[in-house]
């Protein structure tokens, strides 16, 4: 799969160094809107979750109920219900291509993806695929054998 390097409008929007923000940078390369809305809806989506139970923090014991910082750098828990309702508002719609126990049958290389404008799922990781080209900003194909467990898809291409 051809690699393009994009950072999703990161540096542009003023921000440095690295992040755990492959959910914002995917967003962003597949839908065209600029990095800090996307970054700000998913920090507030990502504040609002409520926590399931109680987490070790550098300051001691969080209790269950406190909320999330307000960031999206550290990464965005793209199971939730905020999220998918987030995605669908932007018009995109979860295509799964994994199921439990049935192993990988795509992965991030040429011709196992349809064409069009993708946020792939791949594993610890979120990257956009447009019309079979991989934008990120690094190739995390793993040389093809990089197993995709499901792909928002604009539009219902």
């Amino acid at each position: 799969m051809r690699f393009v390097f994009d950072d999703g409008g990161r540096a542009a929007a003023g921000y440095t160094g690295k992040a755990g923000d492959c959910v914002c940078r995917s967003i962003c390369i597949a839908t065209g809107l600029p990095y800090q809305d996307v970054y700000d809806r998913l920090a507030e989506g990502n504040a609002t979750q409520r926590r399931r139970r109680a987490c070790k923090t550098a300051f001691g014991v969080r209790p269950t109920g406190d909320k999330r910082p307000r960031s999206a750098a550290q990464g965005i828990s793209t199971k939730r219900k905020w999220f998918n309702d987030y995605m669908e508002s932007l018009g995109f719609t979860w295509v799964p291509t994994m199921r439990v126990g049935q192993g990988c049958k795509v992965h991030l290389r040429d011709g196992e993806l349809p064409l069009g404008r993708l946020v792939v799922s791949v594993s610890k990781h979120m990257c956009a695929v447009i019309d079979g080209v991989l934008h990120d900003t690094h190739d995390c194909s793993r040389d093809g054998t990089r197993c995709v467990y499901g792909y928002y898809t604009l539009g219902g291409e």
